[in-house]
């Protein structure tokens, strides 16, 4: 497998990037223990060729993994309803825990998109690549993550409530 040395620098780079990565694998999945569980099935997939993989950019390498391997998951999954019970009525002005309705509401609009588009939303928002790094990463024409993108927004913004948009767009 590798020399202890290797094992060291691995142990390393997940301990320095790891929540940067835990993080993108929760915007990917929206579920914290499915973002673990991504997040630990892609470093145990790299860990093996972790000597070729460290010498070139090992976060964009894994950041990839991370994509297609979720990618593969929500293929297979069975997505159907999901039952609610009451809708929560909307708030009329500002509270102190707006930003966390913010929150909810962002996630469940980028969980909404397809899964193209919903990785080009958190490699190029979320991650901040730039359009030919969001390309590499996916594999495509930077014009696919242009085109991609702006689909994706046309959507969030669809969906997201006007208050919410707003709030999104003056940064609050």
């Amino acid at each position: 497998m590798g020399s202890q040395g290797d094992d060291g620098d691995f142990e390393a780079f997940v301990a320095a990037r790891g929540g940067r990565l835990l993080r993108m694998a929760w915007l990917l999945t929206g579920d914290a223990h499915l973002a673990e569980d991504l997040l630990q099935t892609v470093l145990a997939k790299v860990w093996p060729k972790w000597r070729k993989i460290a010498m070139d950019h090992p976060e964009a390498y894994i950041r990839k993994a991370m994509v297609h391997t979720h990618a593969s998951w929500w293929r297979r999954r069975w997505r159907g309803e999901v039952p609610h019970g009451e809708l929560p009525d909307t708030v009329a002005g500002w509270d102190a825990y707006g930003n966390v309705d913010l929150e909810q509401s962002l996630a469940a609009a980028v969980r909404a998109l397809p899964v193209r588009q919903r990785a080009v939303v958190v490699l190029r928002f979320f991650e901040d690549l730039s359009v030919e790094e969001t390309a590499a990463t996916l594999g495509c024409a930077p014009g696919t993550v242009k085109s991609q993108s702006s689909k994706a927004l046309r959507t969030l913004r669809a969906l997201l409530p006007a208050t919410t948009a707003e709030r999104v767009d003056c940064g609050a």
